[in-house]
């Protein structure tokens, strides 16, 4: 079973690369972010046609998030639950969740988009912050169920020096700030599995590449789109790879799809 993550920037920019690299990678589930549509916007009708059902949780002009899955979905949850639930819900669209059977087991599927949290001397970087509490909370909820479960999407968090180009020109960015880095390690060590450095441990491994100063043709790109997995899912692991080539097609995204193989 192959399950992808791309942060798309945009379906209607982009809805002609999805169609093709749909068409080329034929993913089982495919998790998408950034589709900056509403939900009855979402132009679904070409990605059903190829036997995907399509499930999205979208806003106007920003952020939004979608699973398109060749299963049926016995579930859907949309929304990261708030910490306290007095506080004020969260209008930002940034996470579904999908609910499959396979075999008479259960899988659980996430497409996230966590948030920049730039600049960060504004309110935006605290935002991005508690959101990743929040994700930390529900993720140790879901372990007690003991299911397979994936957490797929674009965290825009640098995990390691490794995972950019230039570690020294991202320092005091968001997203290579220490407390966004070790909020992500607190959230792997509660027993998850990221994917591709389970499975290749190289530099120079990106999944996202600038628009400017030709950041794609000097290879100056930064990994932060990530597949996590429960020990349930992990176990079923058995490869991971990043669609680096897509970036090269006319009008790309600047991220790329990341995907995986799981054994049923």
């Amino acid at each position: 079973m192959k399950i992808a993550t791309w942060n798309i920037n945009g379906i209607k920019a982009r809805h002609d690369n999805l169609i093709a690299w749909l068409k080329e990678a034929t993913p089982d589930i495919a998790c998408l972010q950034e589709i900056k549509s509403v939900d009855e916007a979402f132009p679904g009708s070409e990605i059903e046609a190829l036997g995907y059902n399509v499930e999205t949780h979208g806003q106007k002009g920003f952020n939004g998030v979608a699973i398109l899955s060749k299963l049926p979905f016995d579930e859907v949850n949309r929304g990261l639950p708030l910490l306290n639930k007095n506080a004020e819900p969260d209008e930002q669209a940034r996470f579904i969740e999908g609910v499959f059977s396979i075999e008479g087991k259960v899988l659980r599927v996430v497409s996230l988009y966590l948030p920049n949290g730039n600049p960060v001397d504004t309110e935006k970087f605290p935002y991005k912050l508690s959101w990743m509490d929040r994700l930390e909370a529900w993720t140790r909820d879901r372990l007690l169920l003991e299911e397979a479960f994936i957490l797929a999407g674009d965290y825009n968090v640098i995990p390691m020096p490794e995972d950019c180009h230039d570690a020294n020109s991202w320092e005091g960015d968001a997203l290579y700030r220490p407390e966004s880095r070790t909020a992500f390690r607190r959230l792997c060590n509660l027993g998850l599995t990221e994917a591709i450095r389970s499975v290749n441990d190289e530099p120079g491994v990106y999944t996202f590449w600038d628009y400017q100063a030709g950041a794609w043709q000097k290879n100056n790109g930064i990994r932060i789109d990530h597949l996590l997995l429960s020990p349930e899912a992990t176990i079923m692991l058995r490869s991971a790879e990043i669609d680096k080539h897509v970036r090269e097609w006319e009008r790309p995204s600047d991220h790329v799809p990341v995907w995986i193989n799981l054994a049923a």
